[in-house]
């Protein structure tokens, strides 16, 4: 099985196991970091579920992604996405180093893409609760490698990295205000996270939902690929 057929379960068991806990069948994020959990790969067992359900705790809330198998009865699906899973081994423009771009590029007329940290988590959630790029939660930051935009001083645009299975990274949280979309800041974004993976020798790939047809265009146009469709599904543990 490839790693990114399972990435968060490979990323809670490889480079960001601190970020969760795991057991021998499932994994999840700390709740405060990122609402993702796993299941081991190979079959599936009502001991699973069982596992699952005391990571997450009576009523507690965990999100699946990929090919997720339906959950037993007494757990409730709260709801269900339909997605696709891209990867971009060709994404990258030489010199798009955080501070420069290629002279005479369209990147080059924008604002320079500035590290993000701990510090600008309040002005980070702020910008997700207006654009509602997907979960962001008040320690997703520590997941590490986001950019920002600010114009006046405010945060106006941000990208990062999110999972990071073996030899990949998600980029993740590409967020706009409304009032500077159409601007080229999102691609700016997404080229100078995705050139940063890659300069460390990982290959970029993402996530978007199949009715957000606007991004799986913008992230084509960058060099992504359509590798499979995915399901998020966000259940409920039983009480």
């Amino acid at each position: 099985m490839h790693v990114l057929d399972n990435p968060v379960w490979h990323a809670l068991t490889g480079p960001q196991r601190t970020l969760g806990r795991t057991t021998e069948l499932t994994g999840r994020f700390d709740p405060d970091v990122a609402p993702f959990g796993a299941l081991a790969s190979g079959s599936v067992t009502d001991s699973v579920w069982e596992d699952l359900a005391q990571l997450v705790g009576p009523n507690g809330t965990v999100s699946l992604t990929g090919d997720p198998p339906d959950p037993p009865p007494e757990w409730t699906v709260t709801a269900r996405f339909a997605g696709v899973q891209m990867v971009g081994d060709d994404v990258r423009i030489p010199g798009m180093d955080v501070g420069s771009s290629p002279p005479g590029s369209a990147e080059s007329a924008l604002p320079v893409p500035m590290p993000l940290g701990p510090v600008d988590a309040p002005e980070m959630l702020a910008l997700v609760e207006v654009t509602q790029p997907g979960p962001f939660e008040r320690r997703t930051v520590e997941f590490g490698g986001y950019l920002g935009i600010r114009i006046g001083g405010r945060l106006v645009a941000m990208a990062g990295e999110r999972l990071r299975p073996p030899g990949y990274a998600e980029i993740s949280a590409v967020a706009t205000d409304s009032n500077y979309q159409r601007r080229g800041l999102a691609r700016h974004l997404v080229l100078a996270v995705a050139d940063g993976i890659v300069r460390r020798g990982d290959i970029p790939f993402l996530h978007a939902s199949t009715t957000n047809i606007g991004a799986i265009r913008l992230y084509e146009s960058l060099g992504f690929t359509i590798r499979r469709p995915v399901v998020f599904l966000l259940l409920e543990a039983p009480g």
